[in-house]
């Protein structure tokens, strides 16, 4: 759907959550109408409130979709995921580095293939869609057309999206290895061809450390400062085998974050999945450059790597966002995802209320990815990607929202019960490109 062909002025009326702030720091940052609606005209939003301050100004002509047992959020932002995993999702493994050798590999050596590319991209929109995301920041192959496959399938439903070919030059089957020089012309290529191309956006994106040699991190590092606005994702300190692999690979820096400090790789847009063995310092770090940590509880939990602290990452003013990572991640919800988010900081001494996974999902992601005038809100003039929630999605969420007192009890319930099955519509720069029911648009 281009944006041209965008349809007159249209009014959702429904319940209705946004936010201000950080409800953590401001116990009024988060804004819940009973009786909302959500304005929208050629793909953005007009405006967001209360029904009755609001229904002036909606037109005459405009089409009025009436929902007001619903639940409208913005859309979700997943920081951190690998479509070429999809097929892959739930195997079986006893460790993070086995696991990549056994299945992440053999699987991504298949996007060699155009059309195995093109497939799967358009079955990971479409989930990601199914599931309320609207924006996410996605890890390709090392192969070139995987990315344009992701790009082209994303652009067809019009989506804020965010992504990036692999770099991966060693310490992987030849297969799947580029050189410096390869990946170099490569990301530039297609940075040249998809960054702020509608609505896509590129992101740099070298594995992790050990799959990189200081050649192509200093080759990585020049694109980034040649390309200030791009987006850069890797991983960091995900578990302790890792975190030593890395002190060997690379002697003489600090710690594992500092590797990519010091090839300029920590900036605003920057994000590293996990952080979850940094020290205080990595943590500080991070939050003076403006990194974002992207929380993958499923994945943590599936491959044993670890808990996230944060009551630590809190003490440091470390961004941080909330993020699936499928394959390795168990869901591409990310109501599942707050699930066990809560779960891992409830282990680690922290109460993480539902109001907050709400926000790190969407207005607070948002605002870690400089993308706050963009997406993850429902301010005038934002791109209109919203969720519809349907808190009578399966009997047991219909007899617990039933009983909820309070918009926190509401939330919790949705973080804790809800799936796919809670997301009842899913709208993208103001269409509708998901519908419940096996509905794919």
């Amino acid at each position: 759907m281009t944006q041209s062909a965008q349809a007159a002025q249209a009014a959702y009326r429904a319940k209705l959550l946004t936010f201000t702030g950080d409800p953590a720091q401001s116990s009024g940052a988060a804004v819940y109408d009973e009786d909302g609606v959500v304005i929208v005209e050629d793909g953005h939003v007009v405006a967001a409130g209360a029904w009755s301050a609001l229904k002036s100004r909606v037109n005459a002509t405009a089409r009025i979709h009436e929902m007001r047992d619903k639940l409208i959020v913005p859309g979700f932002i997943d920081t951190h995921i690998h479509y070429p995993q999809t097929d892959m999702i739930a195997s079986p493994a006893p460790g993070l580095l086995p696991w990549l050798d056994t299945y992440t590999f053999p699987t991504e050596r298949g996007f060699e293939n155009a059309a195995v590319a093109q497939d799967t991209a358009r079955f990971f929109v479409d989930e990601l869609l199914a599931c309320g995301t609207t924006t996410a920041l996605v890890y390709c192959t090392v192969h070139k057309q995987s990315a344009d496959a992701l790009f082209t399938a994303s652009e067809a439903k019009n989506l804020r999206m965010v992504a990036g070919k692999v770099l991966m030059d060693r310490h992987c089957p030849e297969f799947l290895r580029d050189t410096p020089q390869t990946g170099y012309d490569d990301s530039a290529e297609l940075i040249a061809r998809w960054h702020d191309r509608g609505r896509q956006m590129y992101a740099l994106t070298p594995r992790f450390a050990p799959t990189s040699t200081e050649a192509q991190l200093e080759a990585c590092g020049a694109l980034a400062k040649a390309h200030g606005d791009v987006f850069i994702q890797s991983h960091v300190a995900e578990n302790p085998d890792e975190v030593k692999w890395v002190a060997e690979l690379f002697p003489g820096h600090r710690s594992y974050l500092d590797v990519y400090d010091h090839y300029g790789l920590l900036r605003r847009r920057a994000v590293y999945g996990h952080c979850i063995w940094l020290d205080d310092e990595d943590r500080r770090r991070m939050a003076q450059t403006g990194a974002t940590a992207a929380h993958c509880p499923t994945s943590n939990l599936f491959l044993g790597s670890g808990l996230f602290d944060f009551d630590k990452a809190g003490a440091a003013a470390m961004p941080v966002a909330l993020a699936t990572d499928v394959g390795g991640g168990t869901s591409f919800s990310m109501l599942q995802t707050m699930n066990e988010a809560h779960k891992v900081a409830r282990m680690g001494g922290h109460h993480l209320t539902a109001t907050r996974m709400f926000w790190l999902a969407t207005a607070g992601a948002a605002q870690a990815l400089d993308l706050a005038d963009k997406v993850g809100t429902l301010a005038p003039h934002s791109e209109a990607d919203f969720v519809v929630l349907d808190p009578q999605a399966t009997p047991l969420l219909a007899r617990r929202t039933a009983r909820a007192e309070s918009l926190e009890e509401l939330l919790f319930a949705f973080a804790l019960l809800g799936d796919d099955r809670a997301v009842f519509e899913t709208y993208a720069y103001g269409e509708r490109v998901h519908q419940r029911d096996g509905v794919r648009l």
